[in-house]
């Protein structure tokens, strides 16, 4: 594998690295920063899931109707456009929290922002598949941008927290207006236009033409439907401890700031986990992605047996972290997707993966708010992992473990071996 020096080498990928770093940590402080708003007016544990919930649902519809804008304009001006359009709507967040705006206008404006959002992470795999055609550097490369954005999650996610505590959610949003602004400014110098691949189909209606041949592309392709379904499933556990954190520190009487800490305890230990699974060969790392689906839910099952207290908190903290670890399947899983996936197709079919995707977190998010208004913050954590273990394994027992093996194959060796010709 390629050395992470390697990899920063290459022109165009630290800039793009940073910006896409100061957009995650952007995105998260927007969240908890409403979502504190949302829980302090309304005092409901299923309002503020359902604040991340909105969070997830315009990306959904960005990564799967805008998504596509990226297979037909150059991948800067959609990084560019996108950060942009987000800062305004940070600028009218401030705005409604400062003067005390209903919760269904802040809902509305961090929809907004979470909406253009979308097209943004379509174009920026797009522009890695560009800058590595040493698919084993893009491995790499993915591999370090994962690693990062699980990092920049932690980072958004504790230092929102604090913010909000230690001054006001004005305050947090303050931070991430100044994100989007560095970060555009970074993709606009830094990054080469390119034009795009193949010739879409055109006006509109060629344009929801594509997005249509995209998933019939998508369902046909059995390696991709599998690494697609499994993802899905995996959102259950992935998303439950994030979903119920706060809950799970303000329903007994814990300090707020915890809320943030425990809600990227998963996310540090998916950290932990790319960083070993990204020294992995593709080949080995690929093999190995189903029985770590299989293991990633079994340290959730426990929390429920864990008393909520603040000694016993670490304990809560190292399950979940435990889990994020595993979580790291999803490394080889999203490089090996976006690889499979023809050129000029890219943009729309790993738009519409990400939306589906988001489809089922938002569905965890809602269904572990209302598990834990239901029962407890903890039984919502093993109930969903209990229901994320079932679905994994049933993918298991039908896992292609040849198809794969051989779409690896091509997907790493054929390109490194035209590259060294």
């Amino acid at each position: 594998m390629p050395s992470y020096v390697e990899v920063f080498r290459v022109q165009g990928f630290l800039p793009a690295f940073i910006a896409l770093s100061l957009s995650t940590w952007g995105d998260y402080i927007a969240r908890i920063s409403v979502a504190f708003v949302v829980r302090e007016r309304t005092g409901s544990d299923l309002a503020m899931a359902a604040t991340f919930a909105v969070s997830l649902l315009p990306s959904i519809l960005g990564r799967s109707l805008l998504s596509p804008l990226a297979d037909r304009i150059p991948y800067k001006h959609v990084l560019v456009g996108s950060d942009v359009v987000r800062g305004l709507f940070v600028v009218a967040i401030m705005l409604a929290v400062g003067e005390g705006s209903h919760v269904a206008l802040l809902l509305a404006l961090l929809f907004g922002l979470e909406l253009f959002g979308g097209p943004a992470g379509a174009a920026h795999q797009i522009l890695l598949t560009d800058l590595f055609p040493d698919r084993r550097a893009f491995m790499r490369a993915r591999g370090i941008s994962t690693l990062a954005e699980q990092v920049n999650q932690a980072i958004g996610l504790s230092v929102g927290g604090v913010i909000v505590t230690a001054l006001s959610a004005r305050g947090a949003l303050l931070a991430d207006l100044a994100t989007f602004v560095v970060s555009a400014v970074l993709f606009a110098v830094a990054v080469r236009v390119r034009p795009v691949s193949g010739e879409p189909s055109p006006g509109i209606t060629g344009f929801f033409r594509d997005v249509v041949g995209g998933a019939r592309y998508l369902a046909g392709h059995r390696v991709l439907t599998f690494l697609l379904s499994l993802s899905l499933v995996a959102m259950l556990g992935v998303v439950a401890p994030e979903a119920v954190a706060i809950p799970y520190v303000l329903d007994h009487q814990l300090p707020e700031w915890l809320g943030g800490v425990l809600m990227a305890a998963p996310v540090v230990g998916a950290v932990a986990g790319v960083v070993v699974v990204g020294r992995w060969q593709p080949e080995v790392a690929t093999g190995r992605i189903i029985s770590m689906a299989l293991l990633m839910p079994v340290p959730l099952l426990v929390t429920s047996l864990v008393p909520v207290t603040a000694q016993w908190l670490p304990v809560t903290w190292l399950l979940w972290f435990t889990s994020g670890v595993l979580q790291a399947f999803m490394l080889p899983l999203q490089a090996t997707f976006a690889l499979v996936v023809a050129p000029e197709l890219r943009g729309r079919v790993i738009g519409l993966a990400g939306a589906a995707t988001m489809s089922l977190s938002a569905l965890a998010f809602l269904l572990s708010g209302w598990l834990s208004e239901t029962f407890s913050p903890p039984a919502a954590v093993t109930i969903c992992a209990v229901l994320c273990l079932a679905g994994v394994a049933l993918l298991a027992a039908r896992w292609p473990r040849q198809a794969l093996a051989s779409t690896v194959d091509v997907a790493f060796n054929d390109a490194t071996k035209h590259r060294d010709r």
